[in-house]
């Protein structure tokens, strides 16, 4: 067993006012991005775009903790300083993505469980070695036609809480992140119906499997019409239904909430969050903040280009999106402040 204090992570993941980057991305994923800059995907390139998000200036002042890939957990800044030290000197909390992606479910066409328990306990505890903190998992669930089915979510919940129980007995805080996605053409009552399925599922297999609640973070979808609907709910109603189907079904003694983008665009994503700690400010068992991966880094990226010459410019996107995500975790955040 770790030495590591969980709940003093955990607590320490949901701080007021500051959230968690999701720079996980795997190769493949990250190779999309660059893309979109004209950036060759090679080991040095994925190095030196990890490293300026790390060393931004007073990237801890808003940012708690940072979830890594294998591969960049294991890279350096620069100067040779592991990003793990990087990490540490600015008060961020590093973290692993631990899953190996979601795979096709047998049976079940057009659904994915995800892998990745083989070696779960063995990796673990060479991540805590490396120092990681805490770890991430993310299952997939579809809304379509017949779907999703309830295969689908049992193997999903069962997968996450058997990663959760793995984890924290090697000493990592896990964050169970079940995506509901928001591709396709339903409504948002339809979001709302799978997202309360979804999560009731989930949290009945972490106490089958003795996942200690305080121990765990939850890095949930948040309940909105599909990309495709003709019809999208506003700010609002996406953040009072999201609260409501979470107050319907995440136990109290869950030590936070961090929401995942989902595909939103970067300031709506942080108006959504905004407006619900706005409207249920001191009404709330959880804090409700933010880890999220395109809506922190794609000004970031755009600025970036893969130019040395661009680092400040770059560094300067992402400290004003993670400012401005922290001041919606504390209900502060206004548009208006886009522009100053």
């Amino acid at each position: 067993m770790s030495t590591n204090n969980l709940a003093a992570i955990a607590q320490a993941m949901v701080a007021p006012g500051r959230g968690i980057l999701a720079a996980d991305e795997s190769t493949g994923t990250i190779g999309k991005r660059f893309d979109s800059i004209n950036v060759e995907n090679t080991e040095e390139h994925r190095r030196a775009y990890r490293d300026m998000l790390f060393s931004t200036k007073g990237i801890g002042e808003y940012i708690s903790g940072v979830i890594l890939y294998d591969e960049t957990l294991r890279q350096k800044a620069a100067d040779g300083t592991p990003f793990v030290d990087v990490l540490n000197k600015a008060g961020v909390l590093p973290g692993i993505k631990v899953d190996a992606g979601a795979k096709p479910l047998a049976f079940c066409p057009g659904e994915t469980v995800t892998e990745g328990l083989d070696n779960l306990p063995k990796r673990c505890a060479e991540y805590v070695k490396l120092g990681a903190k805490f770890a991430k998992w993310r299952a997939v669930i579809d809304i379509g036609r017949d779907l999703p089915s309830s295969t689908s979510i049992a193997a999903n919940a069962h997968a996450l809480a058997r990663y959760a129980a793995i984890c924290q007995e090697a000493g990592l805080v896990p964050i169970v992140e079940p995506e509901v996605l928001m591709d396709g053409d339903h409504d948002i009552d339809r979001c709302e119906q799978v997202t309360e399925w979804t999560l009731n599922a989930v949290y009945e297999a972490l106490y089958m499997n003795r996942v200690v609640l305080e121990h765990s973070v939850l890095k949930p979808s948040m309940v909105i019409s599909g990309k495709k609907c003709a019809k999208q709910a506003p700010v609002d109603e996406v953040a009072a239904r999201t609260v409501r189907t979470l107050k319907r079904t995440v136990p109290a003694a869950v030590a936070g909430i961090v929401f995942l983008s989902g595909g939103q665009s970067d300031e709506v994503a942080t108006a959504h969050l905004n407006s619900m700690n706005v409207q249920f400010k001191g009404n709330l068992p959880w804090p409700l903040s933010f880890s999220y991966g395109r809506a922190l880094q794609q000004p970031s990226l755009k600025a970036w280009k893969g130019q040395r010459a661009n680092v400040p410019a770059a560094q300067a996107a992402l400290a004003h999106r993670a400012k401005m995500n922290g001041l919606a975790a504390l209900g502060k955040y206004s548009a208006s402040l886009e522009t100053k």
